[in-house]
């Protein structure tokens, strides 16, 4: 049996990676999976068992939780997302900051360990060389599910299961989502298309995600502001699946100026309708584009920002070059996602 760690995730009011990675592992696991606290799970488990956890934690916050690892008689496994706070905690939530040095830790004394890309796993098996950790955990590459609704777009352009376009014919549509904080750098992208605007472009931009209360609350007023005035800019807030599908299906194209990622689920599921991507240049992303239906520029480089949604947004033939890459290019589902995850287990 997998003992599925449900501690905070269980009760998740707001939709991001780590809650998607959750709750559709968890799904797609069905009944191989027994969704409970950390707690309970060490009265629970025995020697044939498995603990697996997407979650983040720490000593401070699961008190006894490394003597828990320490002393188990199952084995324990988890999924690693990134290490973004240790390389911008001037940006991250404070209560991150201070649990990620102790959740690196705490990892390497799990029996297995997947993160959610290449670019991951490096930065994971890197903490652990520089705190000097000997002997620790296989850790392998778990590709997440870009299916965040059951159909996928088709060659023939038809819209997937509750994805039917935006309403009115209007001007093409970039579409960006994340939440609202410094590391997604929608920042970027509004000066970007402000210029553009300036200079006679017609298209619209659609921003989707909830607000970091630390960090987001000076960008958001940005936004509403520009909005008032132009409204060309529309700002969604949190949005719900069928409504990503909807902005997604309506989009001549998605933006990602993000700086830093683990995988970049939005980029993915971007794909999974057919919408081409145009993402930051950072490996995480890069992993992403390989198979194709992206347009990768500099991290942080506002010309060539500029330049590239110019480009998606006049160059037909490169747009339509995209697209069909996006359609084509075979992607990771969370069935897949969790059969790997899953048979890996039964077989260690």
């Amino acid at each position: 049996m997998i003992y599925f760690d449900t501690t905070k995730s269980g009760a998740a009011s707001h939709s991001s990676g780590l809650v998607r990675l959750n709750s559709r592992l968890r799904t797609e696991l069905g009944a191989l999976a027994a969704p409970m606290a950390w707690t309970e799970a060490a009265r629970s488990a025995g020697e044939d068992d498995w603990f697996l956890t997407t979650e983040l934690f720490s000593e401070d916050e699961r008190p006894g939780f490394g003597a828990f690892l320490r002393g188990r008689r199952f084995r324990a496994a988890a999924v690693f997302s990134d290490a973004i706070p240790l390389k911008l905690p001037h940006i991250t939530w404070p209560q991150s900051v201070a649990r990620h040095p102790g959740y690196l830790k705490l990892l390497a004394g799990f029996d297995r360990v997947w993160a959610n890309s290449e670019a991951s796993r490096e930065e994971l098996l890197g903490f652990w060389r520089w705190q000097g950790i000997g002997s620790p955990p296989p850790v392998d590459v778990l590709n997440l599910g870009a299916d965040f609704i059951p159909i996928r777009r088709s060659r023939g352009g038809a819209a997937a299961e509750g994805a039917a376009p935006a309403a009115g014919a209007g001007p093409p549509s970039i579409v960006c989502i994340g939440i609202l904080e410094p590391r997604k750098n929608q920042a970027l992208l509004l000066d970007v298309c402000a210029e553009l605007w300036a200079e006679g472009l017609n298209f619209s931009l659609d921003l989707a995600g909830r607000i970091n209360p630390v960090f987001g609350r000076e960008l958001a007023a940005r936004i509403r502001s520009l909005a008032r005035r132009n409204p060309r800019l529309r700002y969604h807030g949190a949005v719900d699946d069928a409504e990503l599908a909807r902005l997604y299906a309506g989009a001549r194209a998605s933006a990602f100026p993000t700086i830093a990622e683990g995988c970049g689920l939005p980029l993915l599921e971007s794909l999974w309708m057919g919408v081409p991507g145009v993402c930051s240049d950072i490996p995480s992303l890069v992993e992403s584009a390989a198979g194709g239906g992206c347009l990768a520029l500099g991290v942080g480089d506002r010309a060539a920002w500029k330049a590239g949604i110019r480009r998606i947004l006049t160059d037909d033939a490169l747009q339509a070059r995209l697209e069909a890459e996006a359609v084509s290019r075979p992607l990771p589902t969370w069935a897949d996602c969790a059969r790997k995850l899953s048979e890996a287990l039964a077989t260690a």
